[in-house]
């Protein structure tokens, strides 16, 4: 069946007051200013080799340092911060706003708030671009936060970022789901003992998001709203 995975066991006793959502890949698509700013740190650190945009996908979703430890190949932290600044010079600039909105998710966040659910951002982007972001596609007034990542990289991690979200808005863990589209979304969840909804539309395969056993899968942002609308 289109879009649900492992979702009835859930059905059968779960309503969630409070959503978590993750940004990129799951309310807006950064392909276009995170590759080709993830290419202009490499060139700007000398890399012996840029890769194309489409071999560098597998970049949205994880904290920045990650991605740039396995492609320079260095668990040297300042080589890494030399990257990601290298990075923000031109993301912060240019990359920012290359960037386009998912088809339903204004449709869908609406549908959320008007029901009464309380939504907050939560992203491994620094919480200062990602408001930005989220503000630029109108998205702001529907959500009570947007929490995110601090420059250094402190609560990149999705389990540090979302147990400070719960502490933050005093929200149980037992009356709240995560939302996102790549395994850290679920990882970070399953670690906070939060649900989580895994969508296809972003950046993970459906294989990634099953092996964490999420609530539920979808493929469309309907879909996901039909699915906690009705609990």
């Amino acid at each position: 069946m289109n879009g649900f995975f492992n979702s009835v066991v859930y059905r059968a006793f779960m309503t969630y007051s409070t959503l978590l959502f993750d940004l990129d890949g799951t309310l807006t698509d950064p392909f276009v200013g995170i590759t080709r700013s993830i290419q202009h740190a490499l060139e700007r650190m000398g890399a012996a080799h840029i890769p194309e945009a489409e071999d560098l996908r597998w970049c949205i979703g994880p904290p920045l340092w990650e991605s740039f430890g396995v492609l320079l190949d260095s668990d040297d932290r300042a080589v890494q911060d030399r990257a990601v600044a290298f990075y923000r010079e031109r993301y912060t600039t240019e990359g920012l706003f290359e960037n386009t909105i998912i088809e339903g998710v204004e449709r869908l966040v609406a549908d959320l708030e008007a029901s009464g659910r309380r939504m907050f951002v939560a992203t491994s982007k620094p919480h200062t671009y990602a408001a930005r972001i989220i503000e630029h596609f109108g998205l702001l007034p529907h959500f009570g936060k947007v929490y995110g990542s601090e420059l250094d990289g402190t609560r990149s991690a999705k389990a540090d970022l979302i147990a400070f979200i719960l502490e933050q808005e005093s929200i149980a863990s037992t009356d709240c789901i995560m939302v996102g589209d790549r395994k850290h979304d679920l990882i970070g969840a399953k670690a906070n003992k939060v649900a989580a909804l895994g969508v296809t539309w972003g950046y993970g395969s459906r294989e990634e998001l099953e092996a964490e056993h999420p609530a539920a899968i979808f493929d469309r942002p309907q879909d996901l709203g039909s699915w906690v609308l009705t609990g």
